[in-house]
């Protein structure tokens, strides 16, 4: 009963020249209401011809476009309707065509869509091939169930690849935490001339830990997202499948090519180049050199300082890219 109410208030409200919702309904003296766009382009095709007056495309009075005011009690209405959606059953008893009220019988190939006989003949649809939905909905249903099982592989793909770069995380915070107890302990049996370089090169690796974990977070993200997306069509598609014919065909167009073009971003993955480059320093000669053993760097050798023994310090330069420490004494 409700329904039927609901119904009816919709045709009610429709208006009369593109037999849709009224959109910014303007009312004219006689009464009668029209979409704003629809009764401008009215307006628009009298101005043409001077010597016809502007009449109400329904009763064919005289009216002023001066005088079109605003409904908005209308346009509450209309409001309100497009809030309210019927009941399923009742849906299904309908199925009607929203433009025409007509029942939905036929099945147009071109737009992948749910037509009746007024839309078949419509100039939107005129050449197109046009069918009884029972007679396409077998194949149609078969279509669905191939994209519903390419879905579930590309959704296992995903799966994959998420643990993947799950993996890769944990394996990079680990190989970034050994490293860094490396860096210290090895910083921690130089002298104080060396802290300055510990800090750097700690602030080096945490730039670079930086960097990976926020590549494969963002990669991780893609991924989720990308499921989120898969089981997403995969719920559609299975609820078409359960559904009745109506419901499988309708707006199949759509599902079916968002399936189609539906591409997995491979993540972003740390080169294996780029692992090996996250050695700890080898500071081999500067632990001889504060041993008292030997000085090779900078083209000095021990022997020509003296050994050490005139009391000439060492300071530390820099660390090249071969992560080679060069002392200079002086």
């Amino acid at each position: 009963m409700a329904s039927g109410i609901v119904v009816s208030l919709q045709e009610e409200v429709m208006c009369p020249i593109c037999l849709e919702l009224l959109t910014e309904p303007l009312s004219l003296d006689c009464g009668h209401s029209f979409c704003q766009a629809c009764i401008t382009a009215n307006n628009m095709v009298s101005m043409n011809d001077p010597d016809e007056d502007r009449r109400c495309p329904v009763c064919r009075i005289s009216y002023e476009p001066g005088n079109l005011r605003p409904n908005r009690h209308v346009a509450n209405i209309v409001q309100r309707l497009r809030e309210v959606k019927l009941s399923p059953e009742v849906e299904q008893e309908r199925h009607l065509c929203l433009r025409h009220g007509e029942k939905l019988m036929l099945f147009c190939e071109e737009d992948r869509e749910v037509i009746c006989w007024l839309c078949e003949r419509s100039q939107e649809h005129h050449g197109h091939h046009t069918f009884l939905m029972e007679e396409v909905a077998q194949d149609y249903q078969k279509k669905l169930q191939e994209a519903l099982e390419k879905l579930r592989e590309k959704q296992l793909e995903a799966e994959e690849l998420e643990v993947k770069v799950r993996a890769d995380i944990a394996a990079w915070k680990d190989q970034i935490q050994r490293e860094r107890e490396n860096v210290k302990a090895v910083f921690q049996k130089l002298r104080k001339n060396l802290k300055y370089e510990e800090v750097k090169e700690m602030q080096k690796l945490k730039r670079k830990e930086e960097v990976g974990l926020r590549n494969l977070a963002d990669s991780e993200h893609v991924l989720i997202q990308q499921s989120q997306l898969v089981r997403n069509l995969m719920s559609d598609v299975e609820r078409r499948l359960k559904g009745s014919t109506m419901e499988m065909l309708q707006d199949v167009n759509d599902i079916m090519k968002r399936s189609e073009t539906l591409t997995l971003k491979k993540p972003r993955t740390l080169p294996k180049g780029q692992r090996r480059t996250c050695s700890a320093l080898d500071l081999t000669d500067i632990q001889q050199v504060y041993n008292g053993e030997e000085c090779y760097l900078s083209g000095c050798l021990w022997n020509s300082c003296d050994g050490g023994k005139t009391g000439r310090r060492l300071q530390f330069l820099d660390v090249d890219r071969d992560s080679k420490a060069q002392i200079l004494c002086i």
